[in-house]
C-alpha cells in the first residue's frame, strides 16, 4: 500500500515478509531524518517482525537515494522547551537500539549514503552490513554542543573505545572504507546495483540457513547489553539537559541554517 501525501511528509516506516526475509524500510523528506514518531514506529515494526515466527532474517533499510539517515530531526531538536521533553527525545534512539539489539532475528542493513549521528547509532546495532562507496559517517552531536550519549555505547561495542573516542571527539566525515575497517561496515561496493546484488544476496542466503543457529549467533552477539534500558536511559537525561544550554542552542541554529 502506498503512503499517502501527508504521510510522505511526516516520513513512514514500511514493512513486508517474504521466504524468511522481512523488509523493513524508513523514509522522511528531509534526508531520511528522524522525527519521534517515527523513531517509535521503527522500534515497533523491528519488534514485531522479530517476534514473528515466519522470518528468519529482517532487511533494514532506508529510501533508495540519498542518505541513509541524517540523524535526529532538527526541527524537533529546537522545540524542546524541558528536560523531561529533552529526554523522550533522546529516548526515540535508545528505544529504535534496544529494539534491534534485542531482537531474535540477524538484522542485516543496507547503507546506501550518507549516515548522521542518530543514524551511525542504527548502523553500529545491525549485526552486518552492506554499503556504498558514498556511504560516509559522521558523529556530528559535538559539533551543537551535545555529545553521542545514546548512540554511543553500541558505537564503542561495535569499534572500539579508540575509534568511537576518536568519531565523538572529531565531528568530522569519515569514509565508507574507515568505516569497514572500524567494523561498522562488512562490506562496501562501489554502486548502487552491486550494492542491492550483494543485500538481497546475502539476506536470502541468510533466510535458508538454520534459524536456531542464527539466533543463537544474535544471542552471543550482544551478550552483556542486559543493563542498557538504564544506561541509555540515563544518557538521555545528560543530553536532554545540555540541549538547554545557551552554548547549544545557538549551535542548533547555526548548524540547522547551513
Amino acid at each position: 500500500m502506498s503512503a499517502s501525501n501527508e504521510e510522505q511528509q511526516e516520513g513512514v516506516v514500511t514493512e513486508s515478509v517474504a521466504d524468511g526475509v522481512a523488509v523493513v524500510q524508513f523514509t522522511h523528506p528531509k534526508g531520511n531524518s528522524l522525527p519521534g514518531a517515527l523513531l517509535r514506529e521503527l522500534a515497533l515494526t523491528i519488534a514485531g517482525v522479530g517476534a514473528r515466527p515466519d522470518v528468519r532474517v529482517v532487511a533494514l533499510r532506508s529510501s533508495q537515494e540519498g542518505p541513509f539517515c541524517a540523524g535526529a530531526s532538527f526541527d524537533e531538536l529546537v522545540a524542546i522547551s524541558d528536560e523531561h521533553q529533552g529526554k523522550e527525545f533522546f529516548l526515540g534512539f535508545a528505544h529504535v537500539i534496544l529494539a534491534m539489539v534485542r531482537c531474535p532475528k540477524p538484522i542485516v542493513t543496507r547503507v546506501q549514503g550518507k549516515v548522521v549521528g542518530g543514524g551511525v547509532g542504527i548502523v553500529a546495532a545491525s549485526d552486518y552490513v552492506i554499503a556504498t562507496e558514498k556511504a560516509q559517517i559522521r558523529l556530528s552531536e559535538l559539533a551543537v554542543g551535545i555529545g553521542p550519549f545514546v548512540v554511543g555505547p553500541v558505537i564503542q561495542r561495535k569499534v572500539g573505545p579508540g575509534a568511537f573516542s576518536a568519531m565523538a571527539l572529531d565531528a568530522d566525515w569519515r569514509s565508507a572504507h574507515w568505516a569497514l575497517a572500524a567494523g561498522l561496515y562488512a562490506q562496501v561496493h562501489d554502486t548502487i546495483p552491486a550494492l542491492d546484488s550483494a543485500f538481497d544476496g546475502f539476506t536470502a542466503q541468510l533466510a535458508k540457513g538454520s534459524g536456531e543457529a542464527a539466533a543463537r549467533i544474535k544471542q552471543t552477539l550482544w551478550e552483556g547489553t542486559d543493563d542498557w534500558d538504564a544506561l541509555l536511559d540515563e544518557r538521555a537525561a545528560m543530553s536532554g539537559r545540555l540541549v538547554l544550554s545557551e552554548h547549544t542552542r545557538n549551535a542548533i541554529e547555526v548548524f540547522r541554517n547551513r
